[in-house]
Protein backbone atom coordinates (compact mmCIF):
# COMPACT_ATOMS: atom_id res chain seq x y z
CA UNK A 1 0.00 0.00 0.00
CA UNK A 2 3.05 2.55 0.31
CA UNK A 3 3.52 2.38 -3.55
CA UNK A 4 0.04 3.73 -4.09
CA UNK A 5 -1.52 5.71 -1.15
CA UNK A 6 -5.05 7.18 -1.59
CA UNK A 7 -5.85 4.92 -4.47
CA UNK A 8 -8.99 2.85 -4.29
CA UNK A 9 -8.28 -0.60 -5.48
CA UNK A 10 -12.05 -0.75 -6.80
CA UNK A 11 -11.30 2.50 -9.23
CA UNK A 12 -7.76 0.58 -10.32
CA UNK A 13 -9.92 -3.07 -11.05
CA UNK A 14 -12.63 -1.17 -13.24
CA UNK A 15 -10.33 0.80 -15.51
CA UNK A 16 -8.46 -2.79 -15.90
CA UNK A 17 -11.58 -4.49 -16.55
CA UNK A 18 -12.07 -2.18 -19.26
CA UNK A 19 -8.89 -2.57 -20.94
CA UNK A 20 -8.21 -6.02 -21.71
CA UNK A 21 -5.07 -5.56 -23.60
CA UNK A 22 -3.26 -3.56 -20.62
CA UNK A 23 -4.57 -6.40 -18.31
CA UNK A 24 -2.79 -9.03 -21.00
CA UNK A 25 0.70 -6.63 -20.87
CA UNK A 26 0.36 -6.67 -16.69
CA UNK A 27 0.26 -10.59 -16.95
CA UNK A 28 3.24 -10.23 -19.44
CA UNK A 29 4.79 -8.04 -16.46
CA UNK A 30 4.32 -10.43 -13.88
CA UNK A 31 4.76 -13.61 -15.74
CA UNK A 32 8.07 -12.49 -16.44
CA UNK A 33 9.23 -11.52 -12.87
CA UNK A 34 8.37 -8.23 -12.94
CA UNK A 35 5.75 -7.76 -10.09
CA UNK A 36 3.79 -4.68 -11.39
CA UNK A 37 2.22 -2.23 -8.94
CA UNK A 38 0.41 0.51 -9.23
CA UNK A 39 2.74 3.36 -8.38
CA UNK A 40 0.92 6.73 -9.59
CA UNK A 41 -2.01 8.66 -11.15
CA UNK A 42 -1.61 10.98 -13.82
CA UNK A 43 -4.43 13.56 -13.59
CA UNK A 44 -4.15 14.77 -16.54
CA UNK A 45 -4.81 11.74 -18.79
CA UNK A 46 -6.70 10.32 -15.92
CA UNK A 47 -4.58 6.79 -16.31
CA UNK A 48 -2.74 4.70 -13.78
CA UNK A 49 0.95 3.78 -13.64
CA UNK A 50 1.97 0.51 -12.99
CA UNK A 51 5.87 -0.21 -12.79
CA UNK A 52 7.38 -3.36 -12.50
CA UNK A 53 8.75 -3.72 -8.51
CA UNK A 54 10.30 -6.42 -7.89
CA UNK A 55 13.44 -6.24 -5.58
CA UNK A 56 15.93 -7.54 -8.30
CA UNK A 57 15.47 -6.83 -12.33
CA UNK A 58 13.04 -9.30 -13.75
CA UNK A 59 14.29 -12.74 -13.86
CA UNK A 60 12.19 -13.57 -17.14
CA UNK A 61 13.98 -10.61 -18.98
CA UNK A 62 17.62 -10.94 -18.18
CA UNK A 63 20.58 -11.43 -20.30
CA UNK A 64 19.43 -9.20 -23.25
CA UNK A 65 21.38 -6.40 -24.44
CA UNK A 66 19.51 -2.95 -25.22
CA UNK A 67 18.10 -3.10 -28.94
CA UNK A 68 18.29 -5.36 -32.27
CA UNK A 69 20.96 -2.97 -33.19
CA UNK A 70 23.16 -3.92 -30.52
CA UNK A 71 22.08 -7.67 -30.63
CA UNK A 72 22.60 -7.56 -34.53
CA UNK A 73 25.91 -6.16 -34.13
CA UNK A 74 27.04 -9.09 -31.95
CA UNK A 75 29.56 -11.66 -34.02
CA UNK A 76 29.81 -14.00 -31.33
CA UNK A 77 27.29 -14.97 -28.20
CA UNK A 78 24.49 -13.40 -29.42
CA UNK A 79 21.90 -12.72 -26.92
CA UNK A 80 18.18 -14.66 -27.66
CA UNK A 81 16.41 -11.10 -27.84
CA UNK A 82 16.83 -7.84 -26.58
CA UNK A 83 15.05 -4.90 -24.56
CA UNK A 84 13.09 -2.74 -26.56
CA UNK A 85 11.47 -5.53 -28.31
CA UNK A 86 10.81 -7.18 -25.51
CA UNK A 87 9.19 -4.43 -24.11
CA UNK A 88 7.25 -3.85 -27.38
CA UNK A 89 5.95 -7.41 -27.43
CA UNK A 90 4.91 -7.04 -24.25
CA UNK A 91 3.17 -3.49 -25.17
CA UNK A 92 5.36 -1.88 -21.80
CA UNK A 93 7.85 0.96 -22.10
CA UNK A 94 11.09 0.88 -20.48
CA UNK A 95 11.11 3.24 -17.21
CA UNK A 96 13.03 6.34 -18.13
CA UNK A 97 15.56 7.76 -15.92
CA UNK A 98 12.81 10.03 -14.32
CA UNK A 99 11.22 6.97 -13.52
CA UNK A 100 13.65 4.91 -12.36
CA UNK A 101 14.87 7.50 -9.66
CA UNK A 102 10.86 7.39 -8.99
CA UNK A 103 10.71 3.96 -8.56
CA UNK A 104 13.95 4.32 -5.86
CA UNK A 105 12.11 6.47 -4.03
CA UNK A 106 9.31 3.75 -3.02
CA UNK A 107 12.21 1.05 -1.47
CA UNK A 108 15.37 -0.30 -3.04
CA UNK A 109 15.60 -1.75 -6.02
CA UNK A 110 18.32 -3.30 -8.55
CA UNK A 111 20.05 -4.01 -5.01
CA UNK A 112 22.14 -7.38 -7.01
CA UNK A 113 21.54 -6.45 -10.30
CA UNK A 114 21.04 -3.77 -12.77
CA UNK A 115 18.20 -2.56 -15.23
CA UNK A 116 18.35 -0.74 -18.97
CA UNK A 117 16.57 2.18 -19.19
CA UNK A 118 15.46 4.54 -21.97
CA UNK A 119 18.60 6.09 -23.83
CA UNK A 120 18.63 9.23 -25.44
CA UNK A 121 19.13 8.90 -28.87
CA UNK A 122 22.28 10.86 -28.96
CA UNK A 123 23.76 8.27 -26.80
CA UNK A 124 22.38 5.45 -28.56
CA UNK A 125 23.75 7.12 -31.76
CA UNK A 126 27.03 6.31 -30.42
CA UNK A 127 27.27 2.82 -29.85
CA UNK A 128 26.13 3.06 -25.73
CA UNK A 129 22.91 2.59 -23.59
CA UNK A 130 22.25 3.50 -20.02
CA UNK A 131 21.71 1.54 -16.94
CA UNK A 132 20.33 2.36 -13.22
CA UNK A 133 21.17 0.25 -10.00
CA UNK A 134 20.89 0.97 -6.36
CA UNK A 135 24.35 0.36 -3.96
CA UNK A 136 25.81 1.83 -1.14
CA UNK A 137 22.59 4.05 -0.58
CA UNK A 138 22.75 5.76 -3.61
CA UNK A 139 20.81 5.42 -7.18
CA UNK A 140 23.18 5.15 -10.10
CA UNK A 141 22.45 6.23 -13.60
CA UNK A 142 25.32 4.43 -15.92
CA UNK A 143 26.24 3.50 -19.49
CA UNK A 144 27.66 0.79 -21.16
CA UNK A 145 27.70 -0.79 -24.11
CA UNK A 146 24.28 -1.35 -26.11
CA UNK A 147 25.16 -4.47 -27.28
CA UNK A 148 26.49 -5.80 -23.76
CA UNK A 149 24.36 -7.87 -21.92
CA UNK A 150 24.98 -9.91 -18.16
CA UNK A 151 23.13 -12.55 -16.28
CA UNK A 152 22.00 -9.89 -14.09
CA UNK A 153 21.09 -6.74 -15.98
CA UNK A 154 17.59 -7.25 -17.40
CA UNK A 155 14.60 -4.27 -18.32
CA UNK A 156 12.02 -2.72 -16.29
CA UNK A 157 8.42 -1.46 -17.61
CA UNK A 158 6.25 1.03 -16.82
CA UNK A 159 2.48 0.34 -18.46
CA UNK A 160 -0.32 3.49 -18.48
CA UNK A 161 -3.86 2.27 -18.09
Amino acid sequence: MNRHPGLVWAAVQAKLESNWDKLWSLHEMERTGGEPDVVGFDQKTREYIFFDCSAESPKGRRSVCYDREAQESRKENQPENNALDMAAAMRIELLTEEQYRDLQTLGHFDTKTSSWVKTPPGIRKLGGALFGDYRYGQVFIYHNGAPSYYAARAFRGALRV
